[in-house]
């Protein structure tokens, strides 16, 4: 008998992990870890698709590319809100001025 409750606690715990693990992977997050329990995480999920930036639906690329976002803040954090849209444009715009060499000319 002991053994049947140890192996149905075992599924019990497999299938809780399942679950959440789909959960998190449909809200496009690849991993979750509460820093402070509530409020403060660190998160990894694909960088949204710079050819969606722009739109009302940001897509994320795949998560197989390893373009990932590793970030650090409030739990609540959406891989396609708006926070996280200005801040990949941010990037996106930084990276093409480095690319065309547009950045300011140390003073001599």
């Amino acid at each position: 008998m002991k053994n049947v409750k140890s192996k149905l606690s075992m599924l019990l715990v497999i299938g809780v992990i399942g679950t959440s693990s789909a959960a998190l992977a449909a809200d496009g997050v690849l991993s979750r870890e509460e820093l402070t329990p509530g409020s403060y995480c660190h998160e990894k999920f694909p960088a949204i698709r710079p050819s969606t930036l722009g739109d009302q639906q940001a897509e994320l690329k795949g998560s197989t590319t390893g373009d990932t976002i590793d970030y650090y803040g409030p739990c609540d954090q959406n891989p396609r809100g708006q926070g996280q849209i200005a801040s990949q444009e941010l990037e996106q715009q930084h990276e093409m001025e480095g690319s065309l060499g547009g950045g300011e000319q140390p003073h001599a």
